[in-house]
């Protein structure tokens, strides 16, 4: 890892490099909450490349990719939050876990926080697993407060999360 990582916007050529780093990342933090066959059905649902592209093609979103040199090492998506118009939310940031530790995910959340307040919103909203230690700590070490609790189904059955924001 001496390689510099770069933030950048994302493009349709990142997809599959970008649902590589789904899927090794859903395993590292998922696969003790949900179960290894769960986290792989939900990360081709969801990541699959079609699906990827859409995203970063709205024109209100914005998907970022972190690299070393050629090599996308983490990615973030963000956009307006459902309820409030002045409120954003981070969708997912996800880095390969070899680079967890190392800033990434900082730099990822950082970028995505000031395009997102370039935009015009002055809030960051996100929901995390609450069984989640890694992002939970991740979060709230980055000032994030944690705002309201719920429950979410993933393949049938219901997992508990916690919704975090904070000021942009």
């Amino acid at each position: 890892m001496t390689e510099e990582v770069g933030v950048r916007v994302a493009e349709p050529a990142d997809a599959r490099a970008i649902r590589r780093v789904a899927r090794e990342a859903w395993h590292a933090a998922y696969d003790g909450i949900l179960g290894a066959s769960t986290v792989d059905e939900a990360v081709d649902e969801w990541y699959n490349p079609e699906r990827l592209a859409e995203s970063a093609a709205t024109a209100d979103h914005v998907f970022l990719v972190a690299a070393a040199g050629d090599d996308v090492v983490g990615f973030t998506h963000g956009g307006p939050w459902q309820e409030e118009g002045s409120t954003a939310e981070l969708y997912r940031l996800y880095v390969r876990p070899g680079y967890w530790g190392h800033g990434v995910g900082t730099r990822l959340l950082d970028a995505a926080g000031a395009r997102l307040r370039e935009r015009g919103y002055d809030r960051l909203r996100l929901v995390v697993f609450a069984d989640n230690d890694v992002g939970v700590t991740f979060y709230e070490t980055r000032g994030f407060e944690r705002v309201a609790e719920h429950r979410d189904r993933v393949a049938g059955e219901e997992y508990p999360e916690y919704v975090y924001e904070r000021a942009l």
